[in-house]
């Protein structure tokens, strides 16, 4: 007997497919449970069903125990990629977090106002990106989890504060900090996205653009550090290339978006599938369902700048913002 899925059902599986913690997890567990239909050809995936959600109802309890024992310093991942904010004390990483996301950490005129890891969730069209802001890299603080945690990240806003007498020297220190902990620093980019591994994607965003004398100081700073990382100069008071700091962000995380198109429907441009940059289309189905992948016949593409619906091959690498229409 067929199942006759529900689109319920398949929104509560699209949803388990892109859920990032456990309690995620199980929320869209027990709406599966909830919108199968209930006849005998449906048996045993809700005897799975109930299976699973027993089991990570129990992962997720001993996750709650173990989680009163994590470091203060840990970050759990969210959204479409992580970015770390990463510069000298005062440099300016807290306004910049504050202006992109609707977190709200301490702002002050002082060194050292961000002591522990903060995150924020900033929007680039419809997609989440999470910022990390750290404490400031300097010689007065060195702990080993905070160079961990840049490194963890799929890359690194370098701010550097136009209003720092001494940009260049406070520059260099950071660098030379982050080398000395086995940090490269690269542009974004490369060949189909890939990078060596221990490289990490960086961009230089000197901050502060509308202090006074801003604009003279970046033309000095570009001289010494422009063929190094890519530089883009904000404000986050003034609102200046912010717009453009979120969309170079999301070219860092080496991803691209994929929508679902049933046939003869429109397509679903609600909420993304997230895919890692050169993801073929057979590699697609199996994030969409896994009975795609299992029995796809063929797959149908829509991509800005003229294809409209054309059949591809399993083998056929998407691009950012690909439709795909999937035939089992």
């Amino acid at each position: 007997m067929p199942a006759n899925l529900t689109p319920d059902y398949l929104a509560a599986d699209r949803k388990l497919k892109e859920a990032t913690t456990p309690q995620q997890k199980l929320a869209a567990l027990e709406e599966m449970l909830a919108t199968i239909p209930k006849h005998k050809g449906t048996e045993k995936m809700q005897a799975n069903l109930k299976s699973r959600i027993a089991k990570m109802r129990t992962e997720t309890q001993r996750r709650k125990g173990a989680a009163r024992a994590r470091p203060f310093y840990h970050v759990e991942r969210e959204g479409a990629g992580q970015i770390a904010l990463v510069g000298a004390p005062n440099s300016g990483k807290s306004s910049i977090l504050a202006a992109l996301s609707h977190a709200m950490p301490e702002i002050a005129d002082y060194p050292f106002t961000t002591r522990v890891p903060l995150s924020g969730m900033a929007a680039f069209e419809d997609v989440q990106i999470q910022l990390v802001d750290l404490p400031p890299i300097s010689t007065e603080f060195s702990e080993g989890w905070l160079y961990a945690i840049i490194r963890g990240a799929d890359g690194a806003l370098v701010v550097v504060d136009l209003a720092d007498p001494d940009i260049l020297g406070s520059t260099e220190q950071v660098l030379k900090l982050l080398e000395a902990a086995h940090l490269r620093l690269v542009p974004p980019g490369g060949p189909n996205g890939k990078r060596p591994p221990g490289d990490l994607p960086a961009i230089f965003v000197p901050a502060k653009l509308d202090a006074p004398g801003a604009r003279e100081v970046l033309e000095v700073f570009r001289e010494f550090y422009g063929s190094r990382l890519p530089v883009l100069p904000v404000s986050a008071k003034q609102d200046v290339n912010l717009a453009e700091l979120r969309k170079t962000m999301f070219g860092m995380l080496n991803v691209i978006r994929v929508y679902s198109k049933k046939p003869g429907k429109k397509p679903d441009l609600s909420v993304p599938y997230i895919l890692r940059r050169g993801t073929a289309v057979l590699e697609a189905a199996g994030v969409v369902h896994k009975d795609f992948a299992e029995r796809l016949k063929y797959a149908r593409l829509w991509r800005r700048g003229g294809i409209e619906g054309q059949m591809v091959g399993r083998d056929h690498a998407l691009e950012d913002g690909d439709i795909l229409e999937l035939h089992a």
